[in-house]
């Protein structure tokens, strides 16, 4: 493949991969003050609804890993962004939340089964013997800057729709979410033409038409594959633990509804300038190192929230400490799958092994959400943010010892 197609590639490949999951996800991390207005949602009635899109995402993502082995994932990538597009008409009619529940149900079916583990095997593939960490690292990293910049239009659509006054009526709100979730399913369509132009078609992976049952056995019999699940989890409640950021800055350190958007569309801006560069440094040291670190400071920030426990007065050190905690995530998330490589994974069963993976590494889509809402909303205020950012300190440093053992295992040749 010549470097134009390879560039193209990779570029249809990133702007799939996060636009896939801007309207299940988009508009509740970037606008989840308004949302919860204009829905007339609580924090645990909002968890439960994420609960549902987990339950039908888990159930997936398995079976998915096979059916990403077998046919070309391109194929698979374009038919579920046009579903997920689709989904989008529906959830700008803003629903109830019964049906909110339903929608989001469907979407852990397109996003899942049909899209994630024919991503990771285009992506690993892309990457080669030598580039997982560069590969892995420009994907997740492409996609921040593709959610920062989709962030900052849908803001400026947000607040050019509404009034210029605090005193914002329902229907106002209403209007305005709907013209930037209307924006977002357009977007995601327009993906799937880009991918049908863009992606060449890959052969169906090296793996029979059943899958022997003594070959799937001696992937879960990997204790690296467990290993990497763990590590992916502690990550993933990071990253699901982001959403929560804009309530907290507009709830505890007062910014305003329009401020709170803004300041989640910035910070979007450090994820691809954080996964780019761990996946350079993933590439030059090792993956799991990468990892180590990244668990290690997102440690210390989280420590410090809960130690500042929202002071106002503090309130420009919080920043930095939730500006240390997005790096350190987005950099989680930009390497954690070139661990693939690290632990011998063969290529021909990358997509059932990401299957079996993310099983466990993306369970918190059922429970995280939920729980984080239950505490919000039992203890409102600074007091309950403590509690939360206690949650995700225990996360990272079990993220943190999973890690060393991991590179223990790999020092030994244990993999």
């Amino acid at each position: 493949m010549s470097k134009q197609r390879r560039f193209w590639a990779l570029i249809s490949l990133i702007i799939a991969g996060e636009l896939i999951f801007s309207l299940p996800f988009h508009v509740p991390r970037y606008f989840r003050p308004s949302l919860l207005e204009a829905f007339s949602l609580t924090n645990t009635a909002l968890g439960d609804i994420f609960a549902v899109y987990g339950i039908t995402a888990i159930l997936a993502y398995f079976p998915g890993g096979i059916l990403a082995d077998r046919f070309d994932p391109k194929y698979l990538i374009i038919v579920s962004l046009i579903l997920t597009a689709l989904g989008g008409i529906y959830f700008s009619s803003i629903p109830d939340t019964f049906n909110l529940g339903i929608l989001y149900g469907y979407w852990g079916f397109t996003t899942i089964f049909l899209f994630w583990a024919g991503l990771m095997r285009a992506t690993r593939a892309w990457g080669g013997d030598t580039s997982q960490g560069k590969a892995f690292g420009f994907l997740d990293g492409g996609r921040g800057l593709i959610a920062a910049i989709f962030a900052s239009v849908g803001v400026w659509l947000f607040s050019s729709a509404l009034p210029p006054t605090d005193l914002i009526e329902v229907a106002e709100r209403k209007s305005a979410l709907t013209i930037v979730i209307l924006s977002y399913s357009l977007a995601t369509a327009m993906a799937a033409l880009l991918v049908l132009i863009c992606l060449p078609t890959q052969s169906r992976g090296n793996v029979p038409d059943s899958m022997p049952k003594n070959t799937l056995l001696t992937v879960l019999s990997r204790p690296v594959v467990w290993l990497k699940a763990l590590i992916i989890f502690c990550a993933y409640c990071g990253y699901k633990g982001l959403d929560n950021y804009g309530l907290y800055v507009h709830e505890v350190l007062r910014l305003s509804e329009i401020e709170s958007a803004k300041f989640m569309a910035y910070m979007a801006f450090l994820r691809p300038v954080a996964a780019v560069l761990a996946g350079f440094l993933a590439d030059r040291f090792l993956a799991s190192s990468v990892i180590k670190w990244s668990f290690l400071l997102s440690s210390g920030g989280y420590i410090g929230n809960v130690i500042m426990n929202g002071q106002i007065a503090l309130a420009n050190i919080i920043f930095v400490t939730l500006m240390i905690t997005f790096l350190t995530v987005f950099a989680l998330r930009g390497v954690y799958f070139a661990l693939l490589a690290e632990t011998q994974t063969p290529t021909r069963l990358t997509g059932t092994t990401v299957g079996i993976i993310s099983v466990i590494g993306y369970s918190p889509d059922i429970f995280f959400s939920p729980l984080a809402g239950r505490i919000l909303d039992a203890f409102p205020g600074a007091q309950g943010y403590t509690y939360y950012f206690s949650l995700l300190t225990l996360l990272s440093l079990t993220g943190l010892l999973t890690t060393i053992i991991l590179i223990k295992k790999i020092s030994k040749g244990r993999v």
